[in-house]
């Protein structure tokens, strides 16, 4: 087996792990949504939605972007098989979010009252933004945890954490809101980060122990160092990233109302979940690889290269599924009151293109620990969405805020492109080109359909079948996969060329 077909099939087993277990996500999430949509409607539905945005938010800023470092750093221990540094990785890495969960749930807490006022409009909701203090810590906890996980690259053991987690906020929480209603909200939106810190401790229990080293306070001190020096950056891409989503949701429900606001919701979930399974195997897999080849540009560029084809191979079939499809999913997963939602979600179908092929060269940043890099392109990005929903919702409505999503990624996806040249002299292949351009312009052609014929659907869908065909003899061809899996690829290589043929 050649090196480039070992790196396709590396990637194309870390994808099939993780992307099996987001799709099993995706799924308990579908029940989990409609419930919430049927018993609480647009207005619970947006209600949860700032609950939560305002405890990631608070999370994100707590965590000061040392779980990302951690995981680089403990990911370059790992590789060099460096038994000392990984033990001084870990122990730096457990004791600095402790901490910092610790000062993030305080200063939830006693800034209660403020933030009450200021996201929810009200200080009647101020018990409730002081629960949320302990979903942050438990939250800031469980981030460090899954990054020893992540870095170790236990692959298996992330995957079972998630599908654990959605089985268990699930089942707990129609439960609770099947029972108690809207008032017990905040127990819903606690739910994920109890579950979190549950889970990966318990994986993180079963990790061989570090070793019982001798690790003075010079090398604990230069590794909070480094967590935090190059952690910060990370943070303020990670906050921005929060607080431009909270900023959107406030000023929906500000202007257009909290129905309004329940809407966006819907379709910023539905866009957030369906491709969850590429996203969450690069994050998983590819970005610890990364780091681990950053400094060889040439193997850099060819890993960029290979994760960018497999994840619009696989996520393809589904973009053009979900073009076609888009009120049906909608009203499946919610009620005919969010049908708003359709046009949002087809304009992030869209921006999702861009997306997936951005976030291989986003994560070129990650590895390589280029903190002030990865923070101004990630905040201009999304200040170009913020400013555009802004400017233009009165005039535009809420299909701005999908219109917004593709702005940011057109301005993003050149961005990051022109300084990964710069950086190790990235180019895209030919062939992660074509099918860059193919993806994205059936996309755009479903789309006209499905708005000027009633057979626009039925196309899409078609459509989305073919290119499912085709990404299965071009992955197992890639892989050089054997056995079933090979001939079932053949197969479908032999249809898509006489299709193409004829």
């Amino acid at each position: 087996m050649s090196e480039t077909s070992a790196s396709y099939r590396r990637i194309l087993k870390s994808s099939s792990i993780i992307g099996g277990a987001s799709f099993l996500n995706i799924a308990i999430g579908l029940v989990r949504t409609k419930v919430l949509a049927i018993l609480l409607g647009p207005t619970g539905v947006g209600l949860v939605s700032l609950y939560r945005g305002l405890m990631v938010t608070a999370s994100s800023i707590a965590t000061m972007g040392v779980d990302t470092v951690g995981t680089r750093q403990i990911a370059e221990a790992n590789a060099k098989d460096d038994a000392r540094t990984l033990a001084i990785a870990r122990r730096a890495l457990f004791w600095a979010t402790v901490v910092l969960g610790s000062l993030g749930a305080l200063a939830v807490w006693s800034l209660r009252r403020l933030l009450a006022q200021r996201v929810l409009g009200s200080t009647a909701h101020a018990n409730v933004v002081g629960w949320l203090a302990i979903g942050v810590a438990l939250t800031v906890v469980a981030a460090s945890q899954g990054a020893l996980i992540q870095g170790m690259r236990r692959i298996g053991d992330l995957a079972r954490a998630s599908v654990y987690g959605a089985v268990l906020n699930t089942v707990v929480g129609i439960a609770v809101i099947w029972k108690w209603g809207e008032s017990a909200l905040v127990f819903f939106v606690l739910l994920t980060p109890i579950a979190s810190f549950l889970l990966s401790w318990w994986y993180v229990s079963r990790l061989p122990k570090a070793g019982n080293f001798r690790i003075s306070a010079p090398e604990m001190t230069h590794q909070w160092q480094t967590l935090l020096r190059i952690g910060v950056a990370f943070m303020g891409g990670t906050v921005a990233m929060s607080l431009v989503q909270l900023w959107v949701r406030v000023d929906v429900g500000n202007v257009l109302g909290t129905h309004a606001l329940g809407q966006f919701q819907a379709s910023w979930t539905v866009s957030q979940q369906y491709i969850d399974f590429i996203l969450a195997a690069m994050a998983a897999d590819y970005y610890p690889r990364l780091t681990g080849v950053i400094h060889d540009k040439a193997a850099a560029t060819h890993l960029i290269n290979h994760q960018t084809e497999i994840a619009l191979l696989l996520a393809g079939p589904v973009f053009l599924a979900m073009m076609a499809l888009a009120p049906w999913v909608i009203r499946l997963l919610y009620t005919a009151a969010f049908a708003p939602a359709v046009e949002v979600l087809r304009w992030q179908i869209l921006s999702d293109v861009l997306k997936i092929a951005s976030w291989p060269l986003g994560f070129l940043f990650l590895a390589a620990g280029d903190g002030k890099t990865f923070l101004w392109t990630e905040v201009t990005a999304l200040l170009v969405m913020g400013m555009t929903v802004a400017t233009l919702l009165r005039t535009v409505g809420l299909d701005i805020t999908g219109i917004a999503f593709l702005v940011c990624y057109v301005y993003y996806l050149p961005l990051v492109y022109w300084l990964g040249r710069r950086r190790i002299g990235f180019h895209w292949s030919s062939s992660v080109v074509r099918l860059l351009a193919v993806t994205f312009a059936a996309c755009v052609a479903v789309d006209l359909l499905v708005h000027f014929t009633r057979w626009g659907a039925i196309i899409g869908c078609a459509a989305s079948v073919l290119f499912a065909v085709h990404a299965v003899g071009r992955l197992s061809h890639m892989s050089d996969l054997g056995g079933p899996v090979g001939r079932i690829g053949a197969m479908a290589r032999r249809l898509t060329s006489r299709f193409s043929a004829s």
